[in-house]
């Protein structure tokens, strides 16, 4: 059961990203062309809102299933095994936090440029938590 959930939360973050990176992009580019708003734009965010707390969510069942779920003292010892139980968990859940604090406040945001500026700015900075603390070496 844990492999297969593993192999779902691996496959799944490349979407997850994907999703992200469309979302960031798409930001940033309505940010700095001034255009309008559209209900494409808040689909595209809010897919990428989608994608990244159905990582979150297999992510926190893959945890409490692993083995190397929680994190002991003498894990910390070892680079590797606290990257995966401790930074890349505290680090994602931050990152969604923010993502979905983005996604809140543009609810309440009148012009097209402050909800680009905020969903740049969230969502950018979960994408480079998310980046940050992947394990690259696991993953690819």
């Amino acid at each position: 059961m844990y492999e297969i959930i593993k192999e779902f939360h691996s496959g799944w973050a490349y979407l997850a990203l994907i999703l992200l990176i469309v979302a960031v992009a798409n930001a940033a580019t309505g940010l700095f062309s001034k255009k309008e708003f559209t209900p494409k734009d808040r689909k595209i965010a809010l897919f990428a809102l989608i994608g990244t707390h159905t990582q979150l969510l297999i992510g926190l069942i893959l945890y409490f299933v692993s083995p190397l779920g929680f994190a002991s003292l003498g894990q910390m010892a070892d680079k590797m095994l606290r990257l995966t139980s401790l930074e890349h968990p505290l680090i994602n859940i931050a990152a969604i936090t923010l993502i979905t604090i983005g996604w809140s406040k543009h609810k309440k945001l009148i012009t097209s440029e402050s909800k680009f500026k905020t969903f740049s700015i969230f969502y950018g900075v979960g994408l480079l938590l998310i980046l940050s603390r992947i394990p690259w070496n696991l993953w690819l």
